[in-house]
């Protein structure tokens, strides 16, 4: 026999036995993924100089082209930091953009809702949220469907479980919500059920008050601790090319003056919202961006912003958009170039366009990540569970994708090459040639330790994963986020808190809610 079919030798049956009856037996693996540094050497699309003519052909697009803004406090803002305005069109001169990144800070601080959940967010440092803002769900129990509260919630939960996915995203829409009351719903959904860094809607100024009061009942904040430090986010997207729409405009400016932090996002789609070209998307999208970092920094110099871009390909057959291609790879190393020279932290995002948790949404989401993580990429949105170019979110996928994300952050932890890792005695030289490592003194000191536990992988070999049944990875993943959905979960907030944030929501609901502004 050979390979995998072969038999241990009697001194490893012998380590075996020792380890299942705990004899002697080594601390389990302890894995910190909560405070990620990126590991890898980024890479550059561009050279130093086209990278700083994109820069100044986005400078030269705000300043001769322009933006429609069509809120008008906006345009009143920009207004009074010295923009030309032209109805709703605002024309940003360079002096101001370099002002306001003068202001916006280099390092974020998001305090979360324990403190071994804040996140310091800054350029080298490194988080992952899962697939966000779909409106339908899936799964193999149930089949694709309308997102649902009950959705909600799920992903939630299953997001709170892996310390990987460091920050709430609202994986689905929930449909089934009154639009005038669905703010309350999420926002308390993550309050019960996650002390991460939450995510709260941008959808107008009376639900985002609704949900910073909700935030600071919830956090037992006063108002004045509330606005000293980040304690939720929202994702600002421009409606590219070069509109910022009024939910949006007004939530850059709401979240500024109270201190909250808001990721620009222009979704800028080759061939479609924006030029077929890398250079000239990234241009746009960079141009997108930079009016709303200003836009934040006018409402309050130094609110916390990060700098992003969502920018892949259509398939100019059928319209659709496409990611984890090579132009969604070199769309996110360009934003990368750019955003290290502006030195902010910055998002960007993976995904899949695949129409179900298969090998094409696997290499997909791989390839989109991959770019994420060699441009320098702070915090990657759609990291897990994204389908259908977002219009799904699938239960399986969020574990298959976490999987990764895990192996991701092992390397994060890099590795050691000391007396001890190397270990000429209790490995080299305890072994004989021709011998085996399994008994080794280096071995027994490491075995429970050493390795990275799968939580959805299976290596065994043929005839062990037949016997167990012969599942793929999206059935045991049906498996994983079954039983941790079947687990009691912990309250993520004092009982005394949630009681009054159920008494404000009542009574909020009771005068009408918050109708999102369109």
């Amino acid at each position: 026999m050979s390979g995998t079919d072969a038999a241990p030798a009697p001194s490893a049956r012998r380590a075996r036995h020792r380890r299942r009856e705990g004899a002697d037996a080594p601390p389990p693996r302890a894995a910190d993924y909560r405070r990620l540094r990126n590991p890898f050497p980024v890479m550059s699309l561009f050279s130093d100089d086209e990278a700083a003519n994109l820069h100044q052909t986005a400078l030269r697009v705000l300043e001769e082209l322009g933006i429609r803004v069509l809120l008008p406090e906006a345009r009143r803002l920009f207004a009074g930091g010295g923009a030309r305005i032209a109805g709703e069109m605002v024309f940003i001169g360079r002096e101001m953009v370099e002002a306001a990144l003068a202001t916006a800070p280099r390092r974020v601080v998001c305090r979360a809702g324990a403190a071994g959940r804040d996140l310091v967010l800054e350029p080298g440092a490194l988080a992952f949220q899962s697939g966000a803002g779909a409106p339908n769900a899936t799964d193999l129990r149930r089949g694709r469907r309308p997102g649902s509260a009950a959705d909600f919630r799920d992903c939630t939960r299953i997001a709170h479980h892996h310390d990987v996915l460091h920050m709430m995203a609202p994986a689905v829409e929930p449909q089934d919500v009154p639009p005038h009351l669905r703010h309350y719903f999420t926002t308390l959904s993550q309050m019960e059920l996650t002390d991460k860094f939450p995510f709260l809607y941008a959808r107008g100024t009376a639900q985002t008050l609704d949900n910073f009061e909700m935030l600071r009942i919830a956090r037992g904040l006063s108002e004045e601790a509330f606005r000293r430090a980040p304690r939720a986010y929202t994702i600002i997207n421009t409606n590219s090319p070069r509109t910022l729409d009024i939910p949006m405009a007004q939530g850059l400016i709401d979240f500024a003056r109270f201190g909250q932090l808001s990721i620009v996002t222009p979704f800028t789609l080759m061939g479609a919202m924006a030029p077929i070209t890398v250079a000239g998307a990234i241009t746009l999208s960079h141009a997108e961006c930079l009016a709303c970092i200003t836009l934040t920094q006018l409402a309050r110099p130094g609110a916390p912003v990060l700098y992003g871009t969502f920018t892949s390909n259509v398939d100019m057959r059928s319209g659709a958009p496409a990611f984890g291609t090579p132009s969604h790879f070199q769309a996110t190393l360009a934003a990368g170039q750019l955003a290290r020279m502006l030195g902010l932290p910055w998002r960007c995002a993976a995904g899949s366009a695949s129409n179900c948790n298969d090998a094409q949404a696997a290499a997909e989401n791989q390839f989109g990540l991959w770019g994420c993580l060699l441009a320098g990429a702070t915090v990657i949105i759609h990291a897990a569970g994204w389908l259908e170019g977002g219009l799904s979110v699938s239960y399986e996928k969020m574990i298959t994708d976490i999987e990764v994300l895990n192996m991701v952050a092992e390397l994060c932890a890099g590795a050691r090459a000391g007396p001890e890792e190397i270990g000429f005695a209790e490995a080299l030289a305890a072994v004989a040639p021709q011998g085996h490592f399994f008994a080794a003194p280096q071995t027994m000191a490491r075995y429970a330790s050493a390795f990275y536990e799968p939580i959805v992988h299976d290596y065994a070999n043929f005839g062990t994963w037949s016997e167990r049944g012969g599942r793929d990875a999206s059935a045991r993943a049906t498996a994983v986020w079954e039983r941790i959905l079947a687990a009691p979960s912990e309250p993520a907030t004092p009982p005394e808190r949630l009681e009054a944030l159920r008494d404000f929501i009542a009574r909020r609901s009771a005068e009408g809610g918050a109708p999102p502004e369109g």
